[in-house]
């Protein structure tokens, strides 16, 4: 039973408000660190508090308006010139907004928040009194994990889990004897994939669960995702007047549709048709663009609460950081957002503790002792580009290829075959750190894999500049929103599969004359490189109908090869539905195509091979399997 009973709106409305008021105040707690003496700040962070008090007393929350109570007398005091801002008064500052959230987090399970810790409320007295505040527990530093492997019923690491598909569709559980075995696969596979996923769709609406019961097989952190989205009034007017438009050329079809059925097709009629459909066609795209506008979100408010964590590493670590931010209006869906908190989390803290040098050592250099941190976006074109820069000692490629040798995740061969930016990408590989020892922070060799996996997930790359003695940049570019994905339609017999088209490098024919094994593996050679050749029906695990005639060449941040098929069915700009609660490996989705049919969005980085130790092994029987396709 909810403590905010019949208050649930109030609560909602002063969890969003109250959470950017904190969010602010973090920021410019960290200016007034630099800034002691600025009266602005001052007065600013001391209204935060006020108001963030009063919405909590509407609530009874009587345990954060004490806390609150206590912070802004310090500030009253502090604007007033009673007090001065010192280190261990900023300590005593940030654990009570530290505390604050964690209050907050009470708040959105339904419940009153506990009293905060009793050092921090005796911390806070005797700063408010003018006395040496005892030590307060340092923030927690926030924590980047892999989420945790879904268990499968069946499947390799090379195939999707059709399985679960059948499951999905029949509603029927594969039986144990056969989980293994190609029938369930088979009674898939027989089917029109239309009548497969609209099947699916049409029984996952029936019996779609309630909000209380998430459904199965979706990640934890899911279930608590922030479905609720701030929309700038002047584009909810837009999308009405749209809506307006498209009303009134509707009525003007209907009439038109009434006077052909009725027998009337002169030339005049004809031509008021053609320029109906033409407005609507029109009327749509505007309304579509209009629509994905809603979406779309100032990346400053995910921005805002990374200087607070880049201050409390750097005070930590013992080093002078300032996180310099740029760019905060540029927007991006909202539902990247919080898909991409983990991954720049990682990459600020990898900035602080990696990139940058300790004081001494940056004085000794000729750098100043204060290190600057960058975090940027910006659009480009139809992506937007995020940067994480750091002014520290940047990479040594040679220093990289060999502790990549020395833990085994790359043979001296292929080291010696690598140039600068291939070893830069080293840093990805599971396993891989450069730490000399385990810490809090860094040094398990986990946070540059995942953060390379999650934006590989929004259909994104990361790369890294870097120069010896100048600094490092991590350059993230993702698409402008995921509703919308421009595909390229690919075919295995009659059935299409849909590719994103940003993998696509060029498309060639494929001669069995030119196909060369080398190495086990069914090769080509384009402009003097060469490619591995890999059937999509291997990728699949469907049995080969015939000789591929054609190939993609594809590109992942990775690996470059040559996805042989049998033929094309051109582009598309592919609404994708997703099939969460059944989703195969290897499948990101599906979309309905123009002329109606349903098509699978295939996930090329899932069907190359699982994650971690298995990549390679499952990469390297794709490989194998490519021969016998054009033997």
């Amino acid at each position: 039973m909810s403590d905010f009973a019949g208050m649930e709106d109030l609560l909602q409305d002063f969890l969003i408000e109250a959470g950017d008021l904190l969010s602010g105040v973090d920021n410019k707690l960290v200016d007034l660190e630099r800034s002691p003496d600025d009266r602005g700040l001052l007065n600013d962070i001391f209204r935060g508090f006020h108001t963030i008090k009063g919405g909590a007393g509407f609530l009874n929350a009587t345990e954060l308006v004490t806390l609150c109570h206590l912070t802004e007398n310090l500030f009253d005091k502090l604007r007033n010139g009673e007090l001065s801002v010192t280190p261990e008064g900023m300590d005593v500052i940030l654990a009570a907004t530290a505390a604050v959230r964690d209050m907050f987090g009470y708040l959105e399970r339904g419940s009153q928040p506990p009293a905060a810790d009793a050092a921090l409320i005796e911390g806070l007295k005797a700063t408010i009194s003018g006395e040496a505040a005892a030590p307060v527990p340092a923030p927690a530093k926030p924590a980047i994990t892999p989420p945790p492997a879904a268990p499968r019923a069946s499947g390799t690491a090379n195939e999707p889990d059709w399985n679960l598909l059948y499951n999905a569709v029949t509603g029927l559980p594969v039986p144990v004897a056969e989980v293994r075995a190609p029938d369930p696969v088979q009674a898939v596979m027989e089917k029109p994939l239309e009548e497969v996923v609209q099947s699916a769709l049409g029984r996952r609406a029936s019996d779609k669960p309630t909000a209380a019961a998430p459904p199965a097989g979706r990640r934890e952190g899911e279930r608590q995702r922030d479905n609720s989205i701030r929309v700038d009034t002047a584009r909810l007017d837009q999308v009405l007047n749209l809506s307006g438009e498209i009303g009134l050329t509707k009525n003007r079809l209907n009439a038109l549709r009434s006077d052909i059925l009725s027998g009337r097709n002169d030339t005049e009629t004809l031509h008021a048709l053609d320029l109906a459909v033409s407005q609507l066609d029109l009327l749509v795209s505007d309304l579509q663009n209009a629509v994905m506008k809603t979406r779309m979100q100032p990346i400053g408010r995910l921005f805002q609460k990374y200087p607070r964590i880049a201050r409390d590493l750097a005070r930590n670590l013992g080093k002078d950081v300032e996180l310099v931010l740029a760019g905060e209006e540029t927007e991006i869906d909202k539902t990247m957002i919080e898909d991409l908190s983990d991954p720049i989390i990682h990459l600020i803290r990898n900035a602080v503790d990696h990139g940058v040098e300790e004081s001494s050592e940056r004085v000794a250099n000729g750098k100043p002792t204060k290190s600057i941190v960058r975090l940027e976006a910006r659009q480009e074109g139809d992506h937007i580009v995020i940067m994480v820069a750091d002014d520290g000692r940047g990479m040594n490629a040679e220093r990289l290829r060999a502790k990549a040798v020395e833990k085994g995740l790359i043979t001296d061969e292929e080291a010696n075959t690598m140039d600068e930016r291939q070893s830069y990408n080293l840093v990805f590989l599971p396993g891989f750190s450069m730490a000399a020892k385990v810490s809090d922070v860094s040094g398990r060799g986990v946070g540059m894999d995942v953060v390379r996996t999650n934006i590989q997930k929004l259909n994104g790359s990361i790369d890294i500049r870097s120069q010896q003695g100048k600094g490092t940049t991590f350059v993230i570019s993702l698409p402008l929103t995921l509703a919308i994905l421009p595909v390229l339609l690919v075919r295995l017999g009659e059935q299409p599969f849909a590719v994103p088209l940003s993998m696509v490098r060029e498309i060639l024919p494929v001669d069995p004359k030119e196909v060369q094994e080398v190495g086990g593996r069914a090769t080509m050679v384009v402009r003097g490189e060469v490619l591995p050749i890999l059937p999509l029906s291997s990728l699949l695990g469907w049995s080969q109908e015939r000789t591929p005639e054609y190939g993609v060449l594809m590109q992942t941040a990775e690996l470059s090869f040559i996805l042989a098929i049998d033929s094309f069915a051109g582009r598309e700009d592919a609404v994708i539905k997703s099939l969460d609660d059944f989703r195969p490996k290897g499948v990101a989705g599906v979309t309905t195509l123009s002329n109606g049919q349903i098509v699978l969005i295939l996930d090329m980085k899932e069907l190359l091979g699982g994650a971690g130790e298995q990549r390679g092994v499952a990469r390297a029987a794709l490989m194998r399997q490519s021969v016998a396709a054009f033997a």
